[in-house]
């Protein structure tokens, strides 16, 4: 059986090489750690500009670190989104409360605004579709469509199908690992503006541990349990608890 070979062994050559060709296998090397290491998004901000009929509109501003993404828009200014589509999670935070719940479908942004594998992005949105409860358990798929530039960046195009339905269309940033632009079913098409390629804090995509989760579905039950709750009457008139 063959040993796979070490980074001593696919270096070691080059203790005997002469001085310009061992700098030369040096840069060589370099290129091979980097293809070996393993690729993440960058840290970025945006502007989200949502356009139809012509009129554009501002629509919110995102964050990205490491995958992770930050959104406010404003039409919830009270509180901001945070997801990781690798988890996946979507979480809508209210800092003046101290409290966050699951995003679900409260917008779309949070499912398609996300970090993707630009080989197999329709994993992530598939993902995060099913966590909004938007699809059963059906396969999507993505259909490259070609090359376009957007602001002097290329990005792939890419036709988003579920169940034999249109999706979306996505023209996606392979370096950045996100979508630029996003087009709806109604023709909607959804951008990022003023990209600003940074470094981004940690505390912003951070809930610190005085947050605590808010669960409409265990609100309504403690209140069955309690004496507010009162069922509708039975076929009889009477009440049941």
């Amino acid at each position: 059986m063959v040993r796979p070979a070490s980074l001593f062994d696919m270096f070691g050559w080059m203790a005997n090489m002469p001085k310009v060709s061992w700098f030369g296998g040096l840069i060589c090397a370099g290129f091979l750690v980097a293809g070996f290491a393993p690729a993440m998004a960058q840290q970025f901000s945006a502007d989200i500009v949502m356009a139809r009929d012509g009129a554009a509109v501002p629509a919110g501003r995102l964050w990205v670190r490491d995958g992770r993404v930050r959104i406010e828009t404003p039409e919830l200014p009270n509180g901001f989104f945070l997801v990781d589509s690798a988890k996946p999670s979507a979480y809508f935070v209210r800092p003046a409360t101290h409290i966050y719940m699951d995003a679900r479908q409260s917008s779309r942004f949070s499912q398609l605004f996300v970090a993707v594998d630009p080989n197999e992005p329709c994993r992530r949105w598939q993902a995060m579709a099913e966590l909004a409860g938007l699809t059963g358990k059906t396969d999507w798929r993505c259909e490259q469509a070609g090359q376009e530039e957007i602001k002097g960046r290329g990005a792939e195009m890419f036709r988003v199908t579920s169940a034999g339905s249109h999706q979306f269309v996505a023209w996606l940033d392979r370096e950045r690992r996100f979508p630029l632009r996003i087009k709806t079913a109604d023709g909607t098409v959804i951008a990022l503006e003023h990209i600003r390629d940074e470094a981004q804090p940690a505390s912003l995509f951070e809930l610190t541990p005085d947050f605590r989760k808010f669960s409409p579905e265990a609100l309504i039950d403690r209140i069955k349990q309690s004496d507010v709750w009162v069922d509708e009457p039975g076929e009889n008139g009477s009440l049941h608890r």
